[in-house]
């Protein structure tokens, strides 16, 4: 007699997350937020509203940004994935994590992880992509705080560094 199975048994994955091989078994629909955070104790990347809304869980998933919030984990299976903790080169920080940084482009720092995210997706999606356009994709970060003037200078100059690099 075959034994029954459910649609709840977990599933194996292999997958690249910031840069190291991972096999995982995760529960089908499970949030890749969850996996990254319990799991793998990458905490960098944040809870915020849980419905895909803040961007406060942003990953990078092929280069592209994701909501990690409501992806499932298993979406990511044969992807690579990069977190706010495997942007940094060693002791060498990304440029956009730079420019915030320079920048002073936080307060309290929850929201940064996925700012410095939707940046660097913003721009690996349309690398020409700046001024009011680029304000306009970040528009579904939010900063709980309110540093916006701060946040929107440093979004700039961030994907100008980020061309600058790429020459």
């Amino acid at each position: 007699m075959d034994p029954i199975t459910s649609n709840d048994d977990p599933v194996v994955i292999e997958t690249t997350i910031n840069k190291k091989p991972q096999r995982l078994s995760v529960e089908p629909g499970r949030p890749l937020l969850e996996v990254l955070r319990e799991d793998l104790a990458l905490t960098g990347t944040r809870y915020g509203c849980g419905d895909g809304t803040c961007g406060a869980c942003g990953v990078l998933v092929d280069g592209r940004r994701v909501l990690s919030c409501v992806m499932p984990a298993s979406d990511v299976a044969g992807k690579s994935v990069t977190t706010i903790e495997g942007l940094a080169d060693g002791d060498t920080l990304h440029p956009v994590q730079r420019v915030f940084l320079d920048e002073g482009a936080f307060q309290c720092g929850y929201c940064t992880a996925g700012m410095v995210i939707g940046v660097i997706g913003c721009v690996n999606e349309s690398p020409a992509i700046a001024g009011a356009a680029l304000i306009e994709k970040m528009n579904n970060n939010i900063c709980r705080c309110c540093g916006y003037v701060r946040i929107s200078g440093a979004i700039q100059r961030a994907a100008e560094a980020m061309r600058r690099e790429a020459k």
